[in-house]
């Protein structure tokens, strides 16, 4: 059973992948004499906008396939513990649950670090005053 599950979980992704490609906008393509070095950055910007929704997606399905895979490790090590053992149940568990966990990561790390583009300074020490008389 196992197996089957297998074969129809890779014909599932290369499905998802395929319909993922399809699905996005075409490229801007310029065809101009005068491509700059700005022109290619604003062009590789634009196309990696959608970037993140992708992750997040692709994430969660997997997540969820590795999910209900650890469960069915946990069912199949219940059956016959000498066969199966439970970490491999407790592995796909733990890596479903943190693919989940990925796109909060992802989304907590941007707001801490922000999106406008500056930099965050350290504290500058202009004086120190120490009050010793």
């Amino acid at each position: 059973m196992i197996k089957i599950l297998n074969a129809k979980v890779l014909q599932f992704q290369a499905a998802f992948v395929v319909g993922l490609l399809a699905s996005g906008e075409q490229a801007h393509a310029q065809f101009t004499t005068d491509n700059n070095f700005s022109d290619i950055a604003r062009n590789i910007t634009e196309s990696i906008e959608e970037l993140p929704g992708m992750v997040t997606a692709i994430s969660y399905m997997i997540g969820l396939l590795m999910g209900v895979l650890g469960v069915m490790k946990l069912k199949d090590h219940v059956e016959n513990p000498s066969q199966t053992p439970l970490k491999d149940g407790a592995i796909r568990l733990a890596a479903g649950g943190a693919l989940f966990a990925l796109p909060i990561v992802f989304e907590s790390m941007l707001n801490t670090i922000g999106t406008t583009g500056t930099f965050i300074e350290p504290a500058e020490l202009n004086r120190a005053d120490f009050n010793v008389r």
